[in-house]
């Protein structure tokens, strides 16, 4: 990196932009139906797999008494579905539905739509979107090495 790119000027910069574009998009209402504890709690256990309520809550850093009302809030609408354990067959462990499925993939066509509206127009010049699309892998591999 040149003497003129210092990582701390360069890593503040990025956390604060970042910052306000992830709160501002979780900010702005789109059609979905998922509050953000539900779209945290059925994405988390989407990625997670079949698991307890107790080790989500865990793994999102909520009382399990948080997690339990939003659980059964995701399973009264078919969202969720409470399985016994295989391995053990005391335990009931929670999965994502197909609707789950779907609800997920909507809400992020939703937010995708919402920047993809914000890029549009005059507000960006083509080589600012150039830009903008090299970035993102940047900001993954970026996010991949913290």
């Amino acid at each position: 990196m040149s003497d003129d790119l210092d990582p701390d000027a360069v890593a503040a910069a990025l956390l604060a932009s970042l910052s306000v574009l992830v709160r501002r998009v979780r900010q702005v209402p789109v059609d979905g139906g998922l509050t953000m504890p539900e779209r945290t709690a059925l994405s988390r256990l989407d990625r997670l797999g079949p698991t307890t309520s107790s080790a989500l809550a865990r793994e999102v850093q909520i009382t399990a008494q948080a997690m339990g009302a939003t659980l059964g809030t995701l399973r009264d609408r078919g969202l969720v579905e409470r399985r016994r354990d295989p391995d053990d067959g005391r335990r009931v462990v929670l999965t994502v539905t197909d609707a789950g499925r779907q609800a997920l993939k909507d809400k992020r066509n939703a937010r995708a739509e919402l920047i993809a509206r914000a890029l549009t127009g005059d507000t960006f010049t083509r080589a600012e979107l150039e830009r903008l699309a090299a970035a993102a892998p940047l900001l993954e591999r970026l996010a991949q090495n913290i």
